[in-house]
């Protein structure tokens, strides 16, 4: 089956899509721009499956290139037979193709190919066809010293490494006790003696087992922490029948029974070594591997979407905001910023201990809001924020005239931009100390804008982040930002080289150019001017035109979505309607009346005039929520004023498979568990909330030594259950092998940390 109808059947689309998306991705079109502005080629497909259908075309591209690297080498060795070539042809994985080139692969020299230098392959080959052979008599007749055969057990035992060789590169066989044990096997942890103390956050995976294909993606990487950190041990177990069933496997595969023949004996022990010593250990291995990428993968997938609810949360807008980075000793750090994020003033107060400054930071506050006509106050949730959350309270009070409409932000990652070098460029005569509050003030505006200026890992909304397959997981990130920052659209004319970096067929060079030539020659007024920009050519600007605004330009549509390209549409639109673009646009009682069909020809089609009309009704409409505050408790500051049963208003952090955080305004985020989420069942938290929502908890349990807090939505319960976490299975043993153990226990340890 060709790699477009493998796709067309897993993606449930046409071939004609399949192929013209493969044309458009191979000429360098990028996945926003694609399902923006090509949605006639390839009949509609949104992002997420233009996203899928990109990664399935890059794995079966790799997996068609090893194919053909394989099929070469086993023809060069002339062991390519009809059959083989079928199955490499056939198979569409990669652990497959790996399985049927095991035997063919150049390796070590190994202790099986060692014996058959000395001439042991026919001893091997005969006891397995002719078990009615006395092994010991056979053996006899291959001891030669010259090959260093000098007796019997050594030419058995070199007998049974070309056998157990044999037996471990079967790929049917391989390929069925992977799946069994994936289907059966438990993954079982356990604490190192003497770790109690030091593994205290491991405590729920001290004696803890559960079945391997159902671990959940946070249990599997806090087991795989806690082993990388030399506090739990682990393994894969099995129960005795299901190992004795795998070693039937083996013995039927390869026709060995006990018949009481004189070589059944020695061919059934051959059989339990090479469960115990060979396959066992290479299958644990991979099968660990195997859960923890799928562990990977989910965490990364949770991050991902909880990355993107966080960059498309609602923009306060561009209003004069003050920044305040709280600190106690070291002050609240103050900035003034203006609608674009231009620094106007800053300062520091000092209104907590020691100095306990209280009225004089609110007349000092007081003053800039005053001076500036500040309209938001943006807190940082860090050390000392209810407390300067509750200063700005006064103020309100205090000063009702000024009408503040103050939010406590997330300050994660603010110290990340603070001493980065586009911090330094964008103030270098500004003390890091101030840089934070900036960025403080600045994601209140417009979360998108100042997030992608940090690196992703530290916006602190993934669980397991460093843990991950960082090369996966940077990719992914890159994928969100790309998306969100697409989604909405970029001015142009304010956009700092991350924000511009993320557009569509923009790269950092690129962007920094943009940003070098506005610099040079003032804000841009067409979007035909990006044509000078250095190093931005017609595909580029094909890529790219639709996702830049410039407002108050000199061609309104230069404002909206509308890509250039499609300029001559809206024109005859204008034409047949006998009206200017502003009187058209954003008219939605002319627009609706408008037919599309009537605009369509050879290059534009249905959806591309619908999505026109509907861009001119809301000439660059925002597609994150409306803007909206959470209010905080009054008095409830700190985990000791945490009572059972007290409601509270907070906002979601962070989104986890089992449940979600909730910033409830106590310096410590409470747990919902997924169980406390909903009165109905839930597989996924993101079912329930995102984050960013606005949500009320009733308080559970406050543990206040290890700072955890427990937190439900279903407000009305009483007296709720607490959920459990772990879950139980019944006992099973761990497969114990021969001397080799330690050997492949320190290969198995080293390749998962």
């Amino acid at each position: 089956m060709r790699i477009s109808e493998k796709l067309a059947t897993i993606l449930n689309i046409k071939i004609s899509q399949v192929e013209s998306t493969i044309e458009l991705l191979d000429a360098g079109a990028t996945v926003p721009f694609i399902s923006r502005y090509r949605k006639e080629i390839t009949g509609g497909l949104s992002d997420t499956i233009l996203r899928e259908f990109e990664e399935k075309l890059k794995y079966f591209r790799e997996l068609e290139e090893r194919r053909i690297t394989i099929l070469k080498s086993i023809t060069e060795q002339n062991k390519l037979t009809p059959e083989l070539e079928k199955s490499i042809q056939e198979t569409d994985s990669k652990s497959v193709l790996e399985d049927l080139y095991l035997p063919y692969k150049q390796k070590r020299r190994t202790k099986a190919q060692i014996a058959r230098e000395a001439g042991l392959e026919p001893l091997a080959l005969g006891l397995l066809n002719n078990p009615a052979e006395n092994p010991d008599l056979l053996a006899e007749k291959f001891i030669n010293p010259e090959n260093q055969i000098t007796t019997i057990k050594e030419a058995l035992d070199g007998a049974r490494q070309i056998l157990m060789e044999l037996f471990t590169e079967e790929a049917g066989l391989i390929g069925t006790l992977r799946e069994y044990l994936w289907e059966q096997g438990v993954l079982k942890s356990e604490l190192i003696k003497g770790k109690e103390k030091e593994g205290a956050k491991f405590t729920d995976y001290f004696n803890y087992q559960e079945a391997i294909k159902k671990i959940p993606s946070h249990r599997a990487l806090a087991v795989f922490r806690g082993q990388t950190e030399e506090i739990l041990s682990i393994a894969l177990t099995l129960t005795e029948a299901e190992i004795a069933l795998c070693q039937q496997k083996i013995a039927t595969q390869f026709g060995v029974k006990n018949l009481n023949r004189p070589a059944d004996a020695w061919l059934s022990e051959t059989v339990n070594w090479t469960w115990k010593i060979k396959l066992f250990m290479k299958l644990e291995l991979e099968l660990l591997m195997r859960m923890r990428e799928n562990a990977e993968l989910e965490a990364i997938k949770v991050f991902a979407n909880n990355l993107k609810h966080l960059l498309m949360a609602s923009p306060a807008g561009s209003r004069t905001t003050l920044g305040l980075d709280p600190g106690l000793r070291t002050g609240v750090k103050v900035v003034v910023i203006d609608g674009t994020g231009k620094l106007l003033a800053h300062t520091v107060i000092f209104p907590h201990l020691p100095r306990n400054d209280w009225d004089g930071s609110i007349v000092t506050l007081a003053k800039l809001c005053k001076q500036f006509n500040v309209e938001l106050v943006s807190i940082g949730n860090g050390t000392a924020s209810r407390e300067t959350d509750k200063l700005v309270s006064d103020i309100k009070k205090k000063y009702p005239e000024l009408q503040l409409t103050s939010i406590v932000v997330s300050e994660a990652g603010a110290s990340v931009y603070s001493a980065s070098e586009l911090a330094s460029q964008e103030f270098p005569d500004l003390d890091v100390t101030y840089r934070g509050a900036v960025s403080i003030a600045r994601r209140l505006q417009d979360p998108l804008a100042e997030l992608v200026k940090i690196d992703p890992k530290s916006i602190g909304v993934g669980q397991y982040q460093h843990d991950v397959n960082q090369s996966k997981l940077s990719a992914s990130l890159e994928t969100v930002m790309e998306d969100c920052v697409n989604a909405v659209g970029v001015d142009i004319n304010t956009a700092s080289v991350p924000l511009l970096r993320c557009v569509a067929g923009l790269n950092e060079t690129v962007a920094n150019n943009i940003i070098t030539f506005r610099d040079q020659n003032g804000k841009f007024k067409t979007r035909q001017q990006l044509k000078k920009v250095p190093r931005l050519g017609d595909k580029v600007f094909e890529q790219a035109a639709g996702f830049l605004r410039i407002v108050n330009g000199e061609n309104p549509l230069d404002a909206s979505s509308v890509h250039p390209e499609a300029y001559s549409i809206v024109e005859k639109i204008l034409s047949s309607q006998k009206k200017s673009v502003n009187e058209i646009m954003g008219n939605s009682e002319i627009i609706k009346k408008i037919n599309p069909r009537e605009f369509i020809n050879e290059n534009f089609g249905l959806p591309t005039v619908t999505d026109i009309l509907h861009e001119l009704e809301k000439p660059g409409r925002d597609p994150r929520p409306e803007f909206k505050t959470a209010e905080f408790k009054e008095g409830v500051e700190n985990l000791e004023d945490l009572k059972p049963e007290m409601i509270l208003e907070g906002v979601v952090t962070n989104v986890a498979n089992f449940g979600a955080f909730v910033d409830i305004g106590v310096h410590q985020d409470g747990l919902v568990h997924i169980s406390m989420m909903s009165n109905k069942f839930i597989k996924d938290p993101s079912e329930i909330v995102k984050v960013g929502d606005i949500v009320k908890v009733k308080v559970l349990e406050v543990d206040i030594v290890r700072k955890r807090i427990q937190l439900t939505m279903r407000l009305t319960d009483a007296n709720n259950p607490q959920p459990k976490q772990t879950v139980k299975t019944p006992q099973r043993i761990q497969t114990k092998t021969a001397p080799m153990e330690n050997t492949l226990g320190d290969v198995l340890r080293k390749a998962l940390k």
